[in-house]
């Protein structure tokens, strides 16, 4: 304890401060990312069925659905915070704060793991997708035991890489109010001049970042034929 209040006085002095960042963070990671994945999901699997390669083809919902993931996923998240606080509002009661980020971080983020949903599902061997319409088996089925099944090694990496550029995108909204690490950084880091505290967030975000790319590299290697 005294070596890290040696190398990180003004962490160490908002020890509590700094304990409830790291639990914001984690905390808006986890509804953000529930979310995320849920509808994230549900879109890129829409993606898939419904393009010219799918087993339910149909060119309009696949155009609407690919020109409105393109719009939002080229709007800048910060762009993006400020313009969903109305609905923020609407839906969370709030727009600052913990309850007030989740809006913005799964609108912005469902684009993104809706590609790389798509990319994965994608790489599924077509022949497989053929050879259950030909035994029959309903497009629920093909979904869950040759879409779903096939790809769970891309579906893991895709997860992980979505779920990093979550962190990244909490600690972009800490920076307007949001609360947790990003929040702490800016307000003791940058506007105290308190390089301690930026290098000791840095780190914390580092080992999540860290373990959550762990644990995707291992499902992924366990589900690799």
């Amino acid at each position: 304890m005294k070596f890290f209040q040696q190398i990180a006085p003004n962490v160490a002095a908002k020890a509590d401060v700094f304990g409830k960042a790291i639990v914001e963070t984690l905390l808006m990671a986890a509804w953000a990312g529930v979310f995320v994945i849920l509808f994230g999901l549900i879109l890129g699997i829409i993606l898939v069925i419904t393009g010219d390669k799918g087993i339910r083809p149909n060119k309009v919902i696949y155009q609407v659905l690919d020109k409105i993931i393109n719009l939002f996923r080229s709007i800048p998240f910060v762009i993006l915070l400020a313009g969903l606080m109305p609905l923020s509002r609407l839906i969370m009661g709030t727009a600052i704060g913990l309850k007030g980020a989740i809006v913005p971080l799964v609108i912005g983020a469902i684009p993104f793991y809706s590609r790389q949903v798509e990319s994965a599902l994608s790489q599924v061997d077509r022949g497989q997708v053929e050879a259950a319409e030909a035994f029959g088996v309903s497009a629920p089925g093909i979904i869950f035991r040759v879409y779903l099944k096939e790809s769970i090694a891309p579906l893991a990496r895709g997860t992980t890489i979505a779920i990093i550029s979550l962190f990244g995108l909490i600690a972009m909204a800490g920076a307007v109010g949001a609360g947790g690490l990003g929040d702490f950084a800016i307000r003791y880091g940058h506007d105290r001049n308190q390089t301690d505290a930026t290098l000791v967030t840095v780190l914390v975000l580092v080992i999540m970042v860290s373990i959550i790319q762990i644990i995707g590299n291992t499902v992924a290697k366990k589900n690799t034929h």
